[in-house]
């Protein structure tokens, strides 16, 4: 028997500080203790450790089964023996006898540490995950603390607890202050290199643009206004697509707001580098498309239902304009509405409808066929 009464006020301490149930450590201690037996007094021996935290005791138990015949000493015990114990003992019964060495509190505190420390981070990341699970996709104010070469560290408003803005996470080309006030979204609770739990926050995400313009906007909150979809290149662009449920609602004079209030308030929060195109929804896809390739002008619209694939006609001096910088226009264009979308100038799309028409023109005439010739004497008199 081990009398540990420190070890037992330093369990409540450790329970308190990291709010975690006390049963939970007992149960972990007892399973890293009998590690520790096994280890240093015999692996195949079957034991148990029992906790007692009123009595501040920590007993090791050892367990054997009863049997006619021995084969193996350090599970087993015949019954001739075990009668000698209890004379009403029977074949498959199973004994205990107290066997706590003398050195075990020492050894046990040496092997059980890892043991524990490692069931305290899983209990941790436990409850973390469980907390954030009422948090995921919210946005919150945090306060920037620290920074490394890889990693900004932030204060979240009303938890006491820190975040961890990785590279991917920060908006590319803002460049954050130590004290500095910003607006983050709760991403995942994961392991950091050291094992220990650490909640992910990011503001690179098109989720991110989204709450903020649900924190904004009171026709999204009430309902008159639907996102519809989302599609965001950090630091770039971002495209969002806006519905009205109200007739009497115009949904993209709400995202903008009186002045451009409301979109430059979002656009603060992410850099004014990064353009925002309020993009009016609609059912029709042709109409979608087109609208969704903004501030580019739209001649006409052309899709393969089948593919998801469409072909779209613009000015030959909004060609560029609808493609965008290295293609993000297009490319932001396509991710909103879900369907592949090549752009070509009207001048170009002319003279690749003319190159057609004159290849399936000459492909007709066949000398093999005398009746080409025929067909395509018809061809010539019908214009």
């Amino acid at each position: 028997m081990i009398n540990s009464k420190d070890f037992f006020l330093a369990l409540d301490q450790l329970a308190q500080e990291k709010k975690i149930d006390k049963e939970f450590f007992i149960s972990a201690l007892e399973s890293a203790l009998v590690s520790a037996y096994k280890k240093n007094f015999g692996e195949a021996r079957s034991a148990s450790v029992k906790l007692n935290p009123e009595k501040n005791t920590i007993k090791v138990y050892a367990y054997k089964t009863i049997v006619d015949e021995v084969e193996d000493p350090d599970k087993e015990i015949s019954l001739e023996e075990a009668k000698k114990i209890k004379p009403s003992y029977k074949v498959g019964d199973t004994i205990s006898e107290e066997v706590t060495p003398k050195n075990f509190g020492r050894i046990a505190a040496q092997t059980a540490k890892q043991v524990i420390m490692q069931r305290l981070r899983e209990a941790e990341r436990e409850n973390l995950s469980a907390e954030m699970n009422s948090k995921n996709d919210q946005l919150t104010t945090a306060i920037v603390r620290r920074k490394d070469n890889e990693n900004v560290y932030v204060e979240l408003s009303g938890m006491e607890k820190e975040g961890v803005l990785n590279q991917r996470d920060i908006i590319p080309g803002e460049n954050l202050e130590i004290g500095q006030h910003i607006k983050v979204l709760f991403k995942r609770v994961h392991d950091n290199i050291f094992g220990n739990a650490e909640i992910q926050v990011t503001r690179t995400t098109p989720s991110f643009v989204r709450k903020l313009f649900e924190l904004e906007v009171p026709e999204i909150q009430s309902g008159d206004v639907v996102i519809k979809g989302i599609a965001r290149d950090a630091g770039i662009r971002t495209k969002i697509s806006v519905a009205s449920t109200n007739p009497n609602v115009d949904p993209v004079g709400s995202i903008v707001g009186a002045h451009g209030a409301r979109i430059n308030a979002v656009q603060s929060e992410i850099g004014n580098k990064e353009r925002i195109d309020v993009v009016l929804y609609d059912d029709d896809i042709f109409e979608y498309i087109a609208n969704a390739l903004s501030p580019a002008e739209v001649i006409s619209v052309e899709i393969n239902q089948e593919a998801k694939t469409s072909k779209v006609i613009v000015p030959d001096n909004k060609l560029s304009l609808a493609i965008g910088k290295d293609g993000g226009n297009v490319r932001l264009a396509a991710k909103l509405t879900g369907w592949r979308i090549d752009v070509k100038s009207e001048s170009s799309n002319a003279k690749e409808e003319q190159s057609k028409q004159v290849q399936e023109f000459t492909s007709r005439f066949d000398s093999d066929n005398p009746d080409s010739d025929i067909d395509i004497f018809e061809d010539i008199q019908g214009v």
